[in-house]
């Protein structure tokens, strides 16, 4: 099966409630982008962006250049269906992060939970170059993966877990590490799962 094909499955079959990764307050994103001077003329991207709550937040805010990616149409029509009207203020783009050419760039890219799920060197090496291609000078960067004792798996696939010191060493020397956070997140059915994550600047 295709990653496209699992995760339309998975957002087919299952209810908000039934997916591990389900957040109602996506705060610990908000105040990163914060710290990152995110205001109304920011250009935002939501990387994995499924059904998250984010571009619901950011509406709220006042945002007016807002894009949301994920390799699952079925999951952003469901995030689609949820905003109503409000919908038509969100750029949607149905495609796989390590295939996607971008056709715009970003003062802030968010991934929560896509990166971890690159375990090949491969498809990492497309994500970084979708993310240089992406980010303005001084942009900022916020990627939030399993820590080092978080879950070895997530919806059956297998992931690489980080720290922050490690992720940065990943994403190389074009972006300096501004700040970090562990999280301990509670799936709907109380099972506690640890994240880390971090807040990067593109210096080069």
């Amino acid at each position: 099966m295709s990653n496209t094909d699992h995760w339309n499955e998975v957002y087919t079959t299952k209810t908000e409630t039934e997916l591990s990764w389900h957040q109602d307050d996506p705060s610990v994103a908000i105040n990163l982008m914060r710290k990152a001077g995110l205001n109304t003329g920011s250009a935002v991207i939501d990387i994995g962006a499924g059904t998250s709550r984010v571009m619901e937040r950011l509406l709220d805010l006042g945002m007016r250049d807002l894009s949301a990616l994920d390799l699952s149409e079925s999951a952003l029509a469901a995030a689609r269906a949820r905003l109503g009207e409000r919908e038509k203020s969100v750029k949607w783009i149905v495609e796989d992060i390590t295939k996607w050419e971008p056709t715009q760039v970003y003062d802030i890219w968010h991934d929560r939970a896509v990166f971890h799920f690159l375990v090949n060197p491969e498809d990492r090496i497309a994500y970084l170059q979708r993310l240089s291609q992406s980010i303005v000078p001084d942009g900022h960067v916020i990627i939030a993966t399993f820590a080092m004792d978080g879950p070895e798996k997530c919806s059956g696939l297998a992931v690489a877990r980080y720290s922050p010191t490690t992720l940065a060493q990943t994403l190389g020397s074009d972006f300096s590490l501004m700040a970090h956070q562990f999280y301990v997140h509670q799936t709907p059915w109380g099972n506690p799962q640890s994240f880390q994550y971090s807040l990067f600047r593109r210096v080069n």
